[in-house]
């Protein structure tokens, strides 16, 4: 466990705050400023392989479709109990939520190339069916929108009209003679939501109304006047039907969002995760990062490592290369003040973080980062008021705590060991706790100024120096790391040039003594010598790495001519793809529309061949007139001008006349338009039947199996295919409902392997849409 002081001693948070800016909701970023190392090689590794998939996809300029969304878990969390309402702009928060995770659905849907990524998001959906009601329901401001339902446009429509009519009658009243001369003004205007005009108080009376409201003067009664209560009364009746037909819609939309609150969660939840990564993406694109190698042995290699916050400070950065291993676990780095000792070793803490937190390292691919359980420092000044301690005592009392928790999954940096004492006392302390923290098998890297600790590594086994390098003819630090040799401080060179006075300067020296003189020499003289065997070895490297440039570009060259040809290829089936389903639509809506057509000629032909018959049955039996005495309540006589048969229902034979009942309907007729019964219902009745019969086809042809689960539904379809393929029907249709998917899935499962089904198709728009699955019979 990594703890909250040392990720701030090594300046995590700036890392988290630096990413967490690029997030597209408040929850993303609090969870990025959340990111704390893992200890778990499998997670680290799927984190770190799901930033490279979103980095991947970015290079080929397809980068997530994210966009800024909101929070939606108080809104969820708010609708969940029985009858709950939220707010019309509370719902508006669903929308932006729903459309990023729709588009991202689509954009990860077809794709195979990112695994982790499809793993990750593949449960977003964008709740499609949430989404467009409330896209038609509300507005940004969170006003409900006339596209809410046909009820609502109606009666906003006639509140308009009616708005209207009485703005337009009061500005008619206020120009008429005898009504302006007792007003104050000729405005209109409104009081308690009631339209008004502004008559004089000592006129009120004069005028027919209500007055509603007094001027603060006392000068002025603002009346309603007498002839639009009428009218005013109505338009309140309208408010108060919109205000229901809003609180109805509104009331709709919370039991959808309730229905899938679950669902709703979790997918947002999911949506964060993939906006963190992306932070995490975005900042390691920026710092140019790559993916390092996690090791569960120890050790250490940095190559052209980089400190992330000096390179986001613009700094010119120089890289640090640095190796710990087993059989070197402890470095001691020595070197000038302001040389960059703790620079280096807040980087090799740094980036431990980072990669245990699965994000990308500024380095070079081949970089390898421990898979440690705790990191110890101990870096700055630990000088305590409050509890009365010196940096010493702080110091001491801080490498106890870490010798008490060191083992072998630790990573140890220390600044300037041995410090805050007599430095003969202090280098023995160092000496003493950098051997124990060796036999604890910990990982260390430590800086000091104290040149007894670099005979004392020299000699131990395990152990290594290291110099930050120096050039002694400008007397200006390099930042450039070398393992292998210890260091100097420089500080009488320092010190000589920044202006301390140079006899000063000789009687320092002298005090050196002259073996630490001598000592010094020696450093210088070995310096030497590495340094013309560095020359030698940089030219044998750059004739070298011209050669295997020239084999890179040629090895690049057709590796991006590959790249380019599979491109173009899955570009070109994608393209394939989408006319194949334009295609497939079109020509299923003309199919439909010429069996619509066909359907259409035919009944003309029958109709026609009916009315035939229907003559010719006529000129065979002629009409046959009724006695008028023998006509009686309750008999059923063909009626001439309904041209169908008829119930009398009541007679009067004094003119002449019957009333007879078709269907719902009764009317009078004369007696001399009746005839004997021919066996015509009236009109409306037959195409009552007419239609019945045509749904009862219809229904049979059709299958409902909404709110079904999978094996009921399977258990229904399976009865109905039998029964349609002995009927030799050779299309059906299956309703099954968009829902979650998981319907529509173990249908259409059942279907491809059933040995009835030729094939099957999503149903068009006019047929159902995604909701109903068509299926052509063999």
């Amino acid at each position: 466990m990594i703890d909250k002081d040392t990720l701030k001693r090594l300046e995590f948070d700036k890392i988290l705050d630096t990413a967490a800016a690029f997030a597209h909701c408040e929850a993303s970023h609090v969870g990025v400023s959340s990111v704390t190392p893992l200890s778990d090689r499998r997670a680290i590794e799927e984190r770190l392989g799901l930033v490279e998939e979103i980095r991947r996809l970015t290079r080929q300029g397809i980068a997530l479709k994210l966009a800024p969304f909101e929070d939606i878990t108080p809104q969820v969390k708010a609708v969940r109990p029985k009858g709950a309402v939220i707010a019309p702009i509370a719902l508006q928060r669903f929308i932006p939520t729903l459309r990023v995770m729709a588009a991202i659905s689509k954009q990860l849907a077809f794709r195979n190339d990112v695994p982790f990524l499809t793993a990750a998001a593949g449960s977003i959906s964008g709740f499609p069916d949430l989404l467009e009601p409330l896209e038609h329901t509300v507005n940004e401001e969170g006003e409900i929108l006339d596209t809410a339902s046909t009820l609502l446009s109606d009666i906003r429509s006639k509140k308009k009209g009616l708005t209207a009519r009485i703005k337009r009658r009061l500005e008619e009243i206020v120009r008429e003679r005898h009504t302006a001369i007792f007003l104050q003004d000729d405005f209109i205007t409104q009081r308690s939501g009631r339209w008004v005009i502004p008559v004089r108080m000592d006129s009120k009376g004069m005028v027919p109304g209500v007055v509603h409201d007094v001027s603060n003067s006392g000068e002025t009664a603002f009346m309603e006047p007498l002839e639009i209560i009428g009218l005013a009364n109505e338009l309140e009746n309208l408010v108060a039907d919109e205000r229901a037909e809003e609180i109805r819609i509104v009331r709709q939309i919370c039991d959808w969002i309730r229905e899938d609150a679950e669902e709703l969660l979790e997918q947002f939840q999911a949506l964060v995760q993939l906006d963190i990564l992306n932070c995490i993406a975005t900042l390691s694109d920026k710092l140019r990062c790559e993916t390092p190698v996690i090791a569960e042995t120890p050790g250490i290699l940095l190559k052209s490592a980089r400190h992330p916050i000096l390179t986001l400070m613009g700094k010119d950065v120089v890289p640090l290369d640095l190796e710990l291993a087993s059989d070197n676990s402890v470095m001691v780095v020595t070197g000038p003040n302001t040389g960059g000792k703790t620079i280096a070793i807040k980087t090799a803490g740094l980036l431990s973080v980072m990669a245990l937190c699965g994000m990308p390292v500024p380095a070079l691919p081949g970089t390898v980062l421990p898979l440690v359980q705790k990191i110890l420092v101990d870096i700055g000044d630990e000088q305590s008021i409050e509890e009365s301690l010196s940096t010493f005592s702080a110091h001491i009392s801080k490498i106890s705590s870490i010798l008490q928790g060191a083992d072998r999954g630790t990573l140890i940096l220390l600044d300037e060991l041995g410090t805050g004492t007599e430095p003969g006392q202090g280098a023995a302390i160092a000496c003493a706790v950098l051997k124990e923290l060796h036999d604890k098998g910990a990982l260390v890297v430590a800086t000091t100024h104290l040149t007894e600790i670099i005979g004392f590594v020299q000699r131990e086994e395990g152990m290594v120096n290291a110099a930050m390098a120096f050039d002694r003819d400008r007397l200006a630090p390099l930042y450039r790391l070398v393992v292998g040799e210890p260091g100097e401080s420089h500080a009488l060179e320092i010190a000589s040039r920044y202006g301390l006075p140079e006899r000063v300067v000789a009687f320092a020296r002298g005090m050196i003594g002259t073996m630490e003189a001598d000592f010094h020499a020696l450093l210088r003289d070995l310096k030497g010598k590495r340094e013309q065997l560095e020359r030698t070895l940089r030219e044998l490297d750059e004739r070298e790495e011209k050669l295997a440039a020239s084999e890179r570009n040629l090895v690049d060259r057709r590796d991006e001519a590959a790249k380019l040809v599979q491109d173009a290829r899955e570009k070109g089936l994608l393209e394939a793809q989408e006319i194949i389903a334009k295609t497939r639509r079109e020509v299923a809506a003309l199919m439909d529309q010429a069996k619509r057509a066909k359907a259409r000629e035919a009944k003309e032909k029958l109709d026609q061949a009916a009315r035939e018959v229907e003559e010719a049955l006529d000129r065979l039996h002629p009409e046959e007139s009724v006695d008028p005495d023998a006509i009686a309540a309750g008999d059923v006589l063909f009626v001439k001008p309904l041209n169908c048969d008829a119930t009398i229902v009541s007679v009067d034979r004094r003119g002449e006349r019957v009333r007879v009942r078709a269907g719902s309907m009764e009317l009078d007729v004369a007696m001399v338009s009746l005839l004997k019964p021919k066996g015509k219902e009236p009109k409306k009745v037959r195409k009552q039947r007419e239609r019945k019969e045509a749904e009862q086809a219809e229904t049979a042809s059709s299958i409902n199996l909404l709110g079904r689960r999978v094996e009921e539904a399977i258990g229904e379809l399976e009865p109905f295919l039998n029964h349609a393929s002995l009927e030799r029907m050779s299309e059906v249709r299956v309703v099954h409902g968009k829902g979650t998917g998981a319907l529509m899935k173990g249908v259409r499962e059942y279907l491809s392997g059933h040995p009835l089904v030729s094939s099957f198709r999503t149903g068009e728009r006019f047929e159902g849409g995604d909701g109903v699955t068509v299926v052509t019979l063999r």
